[in-house]
């Protein structure tokens, strides 16, 4: 019987979601399970049918996906990349990465020769390109893999995964990360999976202050949110956020989805990212302040779509 979290989130078999399938079983590391790395780690597990040992800073939650899924929690992350051929990782930022990688006890320590290092937390290009250089230096391989689709998409296994590095590392990775992924590219060299993800973000934080004014503005003018939305998302209005977001935000509920904090973080990474490749991003740069606004509401971790609770106070 499958763990409770897929029974319930695991979305049908379509012909085109079998490629993991037929993937061969591989002995896998996971480092980091949060809301996004548990259930990506459990889909490794139970669609992929790999070898799975796991790392988590408290150790008592690698021990509890461990008996959940039937995996082996490891106390280090060197312990945990030990002999594995593909390591995943999926940490908070730049700091957390290198604490797990090239640190004292990092998975580096371990890194076998032409193992492959996926990265899927958000970070640095700069980082991404630092960890594979270190990785070569360890005749191993690094693709940078941030993800886009939330906790849903994650516990659902259809995440948008943006990866950079070369493309033999690539080949070999993809059909393990199609365990949890629905779409799965190659954007460049590395740190091209960072920067496409920093782009996924500043696309993200223009339309939900472009939707957040909107709904502002029809409730103020009196009208029926719900009526508004149901024909303008019909035209060139519509979009993901405006779909799934416009209920929530017009009912004045936040508590979900991805936080403020988190958004914050990422738009900071942008936006460090355009003052050295010289990008002008004037709306991205308001939106991350209008954060900081929400933030000072005590909205560190309400949702991304928070954005009108600021222009309602």
């Amino acid at each position: 019987m499958l763990p409770s979290l897929f029974s319930v989130c695991a979305p049908s078999v379509t012909p085109e979601r079998k490629q993991w399938e037929h993937t061969e079983m591989a002995k896998v590391a996971f480092i980091g399970l949060g809301v996004m790395g548990y259930p990506m780690a459990g889909h490794l597990k139970v669609r992929g049918g790999h070898e799975l040992t796991v790392y988590n800073r408290t150790f008592a939650k690698a021990e509890k996906w461990a008996a959940e899924f039937g995996g082996r929690a490891a106390r280090t992350p060197a312990e945990a990349a030990d002999g594995a051929e593909f390591v995943f990782s999926c940490v908070g930022n730049d700091d957390d990465l290198r604490s797990v990688t090239t640190a004292k006890d990092g998975a580096f320590e371990t890194l076998v020769a032409d193992a492959v290092f996926i990265d899927n937390t958000t970070a640095s290009a700069e980082v991404a390109r630092e960890l594979y250089e270190a990785a070569r230096a360890r005749n191993a391989h690094f693709v940078d893999a941030p993800v886009s689709g939330g906790q849903a998409g994650a516990e659902n296994g259809v995440l948008t995964v943006m990866c950079g590095g070369d493309e033999t590392a690539f080949d070999r990775a993809k059909p393990i990360i199609e365990a949890f992924a629905r779409m799965v590219g190659l954007m460049g060299s590395t740190g091209a999976g960072q920067i496409t993800k920093m782009i996924n973000q500043i696309c993200i934080a223009g339309l939900v202050q472009g939707l957040a004014e909107g709904i502002h503005f029809g409730k103020k003018a009196g009208l029926d949110i719900e009526k508004v939305v149901d024909v303008i998302s019909k035209g060139a209005a519509g979009s993901w956020q405006m779909e799934n977001r416009h209920k929530t935000m017009n009912a004045g509920k936040y508590d979900f989805g991805f936080a403020v904090d988190w958004m914050r973080k990422d738009l900071d990474i942008v936006l460090t990212e355009a003052r050295r490749n010289g990008a002008k991003l004037p709306v991205t740069a308001l939106v991350d302040q209008f954060y900081g606004d929400v933030q000072e509401m005590g909205g560190n971790r309400w949702d991304t779509s928070s954005l009108l609770a600021r222009l309602e106070k």
